[in-house]
């Protein structure tokens, strides 16, 4: 391994991945847009082909698809150790920097210009993720099955249903759609029972504990697929409805500091995990929702070619992302009742729309004047 990959090529990775979680800004489709100026046209790591197979790759296993690409090309490049590095430097910006915002959150939450900014963001970061929602599913949606299990989804998690079960349910409708036209009731009631350990009812306010953090964490970064939006309806069913451990504006709040950072916004962990438990949660919640990642790169790593191919798996991934895109999307729609509190909040994510859709104005820029509309906001009250 080491003739393979001379120390060089270590250094390289790490020295890309950490500029790049540097200067990363724009979500997961812009970060995969620089790595492939970057890794591709400039430096030749590999050509547009086996970029292509990579990322298909991480399109068919759960968690942040850039961290991931970040993951398979430090492999691809350097071994074993430039798949650690690679993913770690490219995280690492991220967590450092949420990590300090965290602190100065929970330091200084209560000074009237956090709040006033904060009042500006939420309104932007509704309308990114509405447009997010809506360019993802014009490519999710293709045809009426599709589109069925996606309105099921959202249906569904209005009336209660848990999520995980939803999003494996839609990848499996879509799997055998063709050759099973009807599924029996007690498959169906197998099928649920298999989770009905995470069931959606709320447990009341459950005592603060580091090791269900982690294990909570854990198991959003093993079963999550999609955009990294969809995040907001594992994190809000788990910590808001069933633990209580967040209320529904710190968790915007929590997105918000996520937007406004670059690198993954699976970070939004980071800044969770330090609100709710100080430094050692801030870093058991980084822990438990990257840690899939890099087992899921390694072990799929070597089926990158077969995966590619499998018709199988390219349905299956079809029913996960558009049951992920009726999650994310009945989320939405809960979180912006709490963003929209007057019209002023409604101008700023009407404003936020337009500049999204008809100019394409970077969602970086559109979070700071978000935040300078309610600073101004406050000055005019």
């Amino acid at each position: 391994m080491a003739a393979r990959f001379p120390p060089g090529r270590l250094a390289e990775v790490a020295g890309y991945f950490l500029r790049l979680g540097i200067t990363a800004f724009g979500g997961p489709a812009a970060h995969i847009s620089m790595m492939h100026a970057e890794v591709v046209n400039r430096r030749k790591w590999l050509d547009n082909q086996r970029f292509l197979d990579l990322l298909g790759a991480t399109n068919l296993i759960p968690g942040p698809n850039s961290t991931e690409m970040a993951i398979h090309l430090g492999f691809l490049r350097a071994g074993w150790a430039g798949l650690i590095l690679g993913g770690l430097c490219f995280i690492l910006p991220a967590v450092l920097v949420v990590t300090a915002l965290a602190w100065a959150y929970v330091r200084f939450g209560s000074i009237p210009e956090i709040g006033s900014a904060l009042y500006g963001i939420k309104p932007v970061i509704i309308a990114i993720i509405a447009k997010a929602l809506w360019d993802l599913g014009r490519k999710a949606v293709k045809g009426p099955l599709t589109a069925a299990v996606g309105i099921a989804v959202l249906v569904l998690y209005f009336l209660g249903a848990n999520e995980i079960v939803l999003l494996f349910a839609g990848g499996f409708a879509v799997l055998f759609a063709a050759s099973i036209r009807r599924m029996g009731k007690g498959d169906v009631a197998g099928f649920f029972a298999l989770f009905a350990g995470s069931g959606l009812p709320a447990l009341g306010v459950v005592p603060f504990s580091l090791p269900v953090l982690f294990l909570v964490f854990l198991k959003i970064g093993a079963v999550l697929y999609g955009s990294g939006y969809v995040l907001l309806a594992f994190l809000r069913a788990d910590f808001v409805v069933r633990l209580g451990w967040l209320t529904d504006r710190q968790l915007l709040d929590a997105v918000a500091i996520g937007q406004v950072t670059p690198g993954p916004v699976f970070t939004t962990a980071t800044f969770i995990g330090y609100l709710l438990g100080g430094m050692p949660g801030a870093l058991l919640a980084t822990l438990g929702i990257f840690l899939p990642s890099f087992i899921f790169v390694a072990a799929s790593f070597p089926f990158v070619q077969r995966l590619r191919g499998s018709a199988t798996a390219g349905r299956f991934l079809d029913g996960v992302n558009v049951a992920s895109l009726g999650l994310m999307a009945a989320v939405t729609w809960q979180l912006g009742r709490a963003s929209f509190v007057d019209p002023q909040s409604v101008a700023i994510g009407l404003v936020s729309a337009v500049l999204l859709i008809r100019y394409e104005v970077n969602a970086t820029w559109l979070v700071l004047g978000g935040a300078a509309a309610g600073l101004v906001h406050m000055l005019l009250q």
